[in-house]
Order: structure tokens, then C-alpha cells, then sequence
């Protein structure tokens, strides 16, 4: 089994020491697959299947348990244990079992000296994988196996449980025809009846511009893009949410991830509450963010651009993040099947280059003083659609550069492999 393209780096020395198994995360001891019975194995396609069929997540291998049971003995594993774990020889065995075939990673990162193989296990796309081969006293044919947040690997036979992944299976492939069919339907749809509500929009926009430009100046003499991302549900309503809701309903969005880019959850605790929105005003960044009770959510930064060059990997994950929060925060906020505009500005951007690691010397450059992007979603799809969004995003801005076509076309995978750090 080849490696997946685009795979990003794990924080692996915190996976091999959280030192807790939950929904997302199994240790093993140390092992070596060639010498493991049919059984042994059958026990780790098991852990395979629940994790694709819950959040994804991974398992470290060569991590045993103390006195207490808890997995704290970092033996890691011998020359011979860690060639054992041949991707492609463990990725046949494993999906022999499984329909549709799972999505699996194995690394073999050295943390503090030792080496360790790591399962990265993706959760599934469009369809929930069954057991399609038995094993006796390990996999069951028929069977669908889920992770539990006892970090059980088990069969669901609650109803609930088989609910929940036809549901997210049926979604998945809804979704997946919806994202082409509301962008033919949608994209370019205005409401004259709501000209009102935008104005009201645009105000709160233009007030919160203000406070923002009162408190915070681009690097001296470093050239700086003002970005603003807004956006706006179909109607302004004044009142549509209280305070402590838009909180809670941060709270949960926020992107986990290593280093994050685009929110950082330092600022929500430092957020506060105003009479009209919860605010963020970042203390080590330029930027600041609100969520009004309208509904509105405005995002406004200074990004510097040292020499007049914008990485390109940086947009990448700016953008991944932004769209995976915002596709949390309006399920939080109880929006679905609602149409959300999301708008993107960029000022300053004329005489910048966007700069590609591949390609640091090739003259990617804008020749307008302004990116404007527009994009009309339902929540829903925002919410289930997001790496294909962010990646919609991020190549049209990368079009106003003049890049090439060939650069643009792995962006989803690239965009979902990052969103996937946990």
C-alpha cells in the first residue's frame, strides 16, 4: 500500500507520550507482524475498522502498559519488529477484511531514539467499511465495528449507532453531489428583497473595520495585505443568538491543530463580549475576529508580505482553517440547509508574488490592487464540503496570481491531509 500523497507531519513524539487510548488513539506493544497469528492480526484490523468508521485516528505500536495498565513502557521496536510493518503487506492484509478498502498510513518515526510504526487510519469518505472475512474471536462478517470513547473497538448494535453512520454515509454522498449542484444553482443568486439586511451587514463590517485599523498597523516598512473574510447568513436579524451561545458555539469550532493559522483558542480565552458580537482581538497577531449575534462572522488581518511574496503553503493552511471553523461554528449556531455568503477580500495585492516551494524562482504575480471572491453555500454543505471549499477558495485566489493549472489540481487531497492533524 502506497503512501497517500501529501501526507502531513504528525506530531509524533506527542502521540507515542499521550499516554491515554480514547476514540481516536490505541497503543499496542511492542510487535512483529510476519510472527503475529491470524488472530493478532485480525485483532488490529478490528482497531482499523473502528477508527475509519468513527474519526479516523491512529495506533502506535510499540508502546506497553505499566503495573496500572496504562500505556507507558516506550520499548519501541527492534530492527526486525519495525521492517516487519510493511505498508503494503499490512495494507493488503488489512483491507482482505474490509469493503470498501480503508484508507491507511503506516509511519515509523524515531522518538527519543526509538523507533515506533504508527497506523494513521483516515475516517471514511462516502461509505462506512464492513467486515467482509471473519476471524474467529476477532472480526465478525457482516459487521460494522465503531470506536468508542472508552477506546472500545466494537461492533455497533445499538440503533443509534447504525443511525449514525447511515446518516453520515447518506450525507457524504448527498453532499458530494450537492457541492457540484449548488454552486451551478447558487453561486451567482441575489435577493433584491435583501438589500435592507445587507446594508445592516455592511455597517457592522465598516464599524468593526474601524476599531480594527484604531488598534492595529501593519510591520513598518514590511508591505501588508488587508484581508477581510465575512460571513453572512440570508437575513439580519439583531437577535438571532445571545452571547454566551456565539461562546459555547466558538468553543467547539475551533480548529485542533498543531500550529494553528488562521484562530488560535489563546484568543478565545482573552475574547470578550460587547454589546453586539463576541470579540477577539489578537495580542501577538495582527488580526481580529467577531462573531456577531446576527449571526455575522468578520475576520480582518493584516498578513505582512516580506519582499512582496505570499507563500503559497501559508494560503493552503489559512484557508483549511478557515473553512473548517466555519463549517463547525454555523452547525453549532443550529444552521443548515440556510444559504451563507462568504466573502474574501485581499487589498494591496498588486506587484505580489505567490511563492511555491517547488517553483521559488517562477514569477507568480497579481496585477490588480484588489482579490474579491464571493461564494454562496448552505450550511450544511459548508459544514460537509469543507476541503473542497477551501479549496475552491484558495485556487481562485491563486488565479488572480497567474499561477499554472497543474499546480492546483492535488489542492483538495493536500487540504484535507492537513485538516486531518490531530
Amino acid at each position: 500500500m502506497e503512501k497517500l500523497p501529501g501526507k502531513p507531519t504528525y506530531d509524533f513524539v506527542e502521540l507515542v507520550r499521550r499516554g491515554v487510548e480514547s476514540d481516536v488513539l490505541d497503543y499496542k506493544a511492542a510487535l512483529c507482524w510476519t510472527k503475529m497469528s491470524r488472530q493478532a492480526k485480525g485483532k488490529i484490523v478490528r482497531h482499523c475498522l473502528a477508527l475509519a468508521n468513527t474519526k479516523g485516528g491512529c495506533i502506535v505500536i510499540g508502546v506497553g502498559e505499566d503495573a496500572s495498565g496504562h500505556p507507558s513502557v516506550y520499548t519501541g521496536l527492534n530492527r526486525e519488529e519495525i521492517h516487519s510493518f510493511d505498508p503494503t503487506t499490512v495494507g493488503q492484509f488489512v483491507n482482505r477484511y474490509v469493503e470498501p478498502p480503508i484508507e491507511l498510513v503506516i509511519e515509523r518515526p524515531v522518538v527519543d531514539g526509538k523507533r515506533y510504526a504508527i497506523f494513521v487510519i483516515r475516517p471514511f469518505r462516502t461509505l462506512p467499511h464492513v467486515c467482509t472475512n471473519g476471524i474467529e474471536g476477532e472480526l465478525q462478517t457482516g459487521v460494522f465495528y465503531i470506536r468508542t470513547a472508552d477506546a472500545s473497538s466494537r461492533p455497533a448494535y445499538r440503533a443509534i449507532e447504525m443511525q449514525m453512520l447511515i446518516q453520515r454515509a447518506l450525507r457524504n454522498q448527498r453532499e458530494e453531489l450537492g457541492r457540484m449542484l449548488r454552486g451551478i444553482l447558487y453561486e451567482n443568486r441575489l435577493s433584491a428583497e435583501g438589500s435592507g439586511d445587507n446594508e445592516e451587514f455592511q455597517a457592522a463590517v465598516a464599524n468593526s473595520s474601524v476599531f480594527f485599523k484604531r488598534r492595529k498597523n501593519p510591520p513598518a516598512g514590511v508591505p501588508s495585505l488587508l484581508v477581510n473574510l465575512i460571513v453572512t447568513p440570508p437575513r439580519f436579524h439583531s437577535e438571532a443568538f445571545g452571547l454566551s451561545a456565539l461562546r459555547r458555539a466558538v468553543d467547539a469550532s475551533l480548529p485542533s491543530l498543531p500550529t494553528p493559522e488562521f484562530l488560535d483558542s489563546d484568543e478565545l480565552k482573552k475574547a470578550y463580549l460587547t454589546n453586539t458580537s463576541l470579540r477577539a482581538l489578537s495580542k501577538k497577531g495582527l488580526r481580529m475576529w467577531q462573531v456577531f449575534k446576527s449571526g455575522m462572522f468578520h475576520y480582518i488581518a493584516f498578513q505582512p508580505v516580506p519582499d512582496r511574496e505570499l507563500s503559497f503553503p501559508l494560503l493552503v493552511r489559512k484557508m483549511a482553517e478557515a473553512f473548517r471553523f466555519l463549517g463547525s461554528l454555523y452547525t453549532e449556531l443550529g444552521y443548515a440547509e440556510e444559504l451563507l455568503t462568504i466573502s474574501l477580500t485581499l487589498d494591496n495585492t498588486e506587484d505580489v508574488r505567490l511563492v511555491l516551494p517547488e517553483k521559488p524562482q517562477a514569477r507568480f504575480l497579481c496585477r490588480i490592487p484588489k482579490i474579491s471572491i464571493t461564494m454562496t453555500r448552505s450550511a450544511a454543505d459548508l459544514a460537509s464540503g469543507e476541503a473542497a471549499h477551501a479549496a475552491r477558495m484558495t485556487a481562485e485566489i491563486a488565479e488572480r496570481f497567474n499561477i499554472s493549472d497543474q499546480y492546483l489540481r492535488d489542492l483538495p487531497g493536500k487540504i484535507d491531509d492537513y485538516l486531518e492533524q490531530r
